[in-house]
């Protein structure tokens, strides 16, 4: 029998409406202690069962377990645990640039693709620069005259203010070499007609 379901007792004055005046509260007798006891009882049972709970967690190896129901702990696809990481690291403005430059010849054209070559982004946020290395000088110069249209376009895919300019290099000048026939101080052939 439940708690609720226990009859009132009767026989105390307050009940029975003859209650005297200045006497105190009466103290509990009969069904009134029965009802105190099973709350107490039950309060017991259930400290008891919390505590054999949390003992049989620690020498399963603690911790929560997964359950039914989806939680950050159940395994995920390979491409949203790296999206997830991208994002919790802040590396969204590099994985951006880094897939423009895996994109270039989709971006710029496979002409411009075949002689022009990005080789660095600066992403300080100040700075960011899209530096591009040209095999010729024509070539060069040709991505100078683009580079507007070009900023425009990777931050129209990027995103607005990803990429503030762009720094073209020309091709490398060969290395000057001193061999056995240079004269000392000389600069080149420039120095015998002058």
């Amino acid at each position: 029998m439940s708690e609720e379901n226990l009859p009132q007792a009767v026989d105390s004055p307050a009940a029975s409406g003859t209650a005297t005046p200045g006497a105190s509260a009466p103290e509990p007798s009969g069904v009134d202690l029965a009802r105190v006891a099973l709350r107490a009882a039950k309060e017991q049972a259930k400290a008891r069962g919390a505590a054999a709970q949390q003992k049989k967690q620690a020498r399963r190896g603690g911790g929560l377990r997964s359950g039914a129901r989806a939680d950050g702990r159940d395994p995920m696809a390979l491409g949203a645990a790296i999206n997830r990481l991208i994002t919790e690291r802040g590396w969204e403005t590099p994985a951006a640039v880094g897939g423009v430059m895996g994109r270039w010849p989709q971006i710029v054209g496979e002409d411009l693709a075949k002689h022009c070559v990005p080789v660095r982004f600066d992403d300080e946020p100040d700075a960011r620069v899209l530096t591009v290395q040209c095999d010729s000088t024509a070539w060069a110069t040709q991505l100078r005259l683009l580079a507007p249209r070009l900023v425009a376009r990777l931050n129209e895919d990027l995103g607005h203010g990803t990429v503030r300019m762009i720094k073209v290099l020309g091709p490398g000048a060969p290395r000057r070499g001193y061999g056995a026939l240079r004269a000392p101080g000389s600069v080149g052939p420039g120095d015998t007609y002058g």
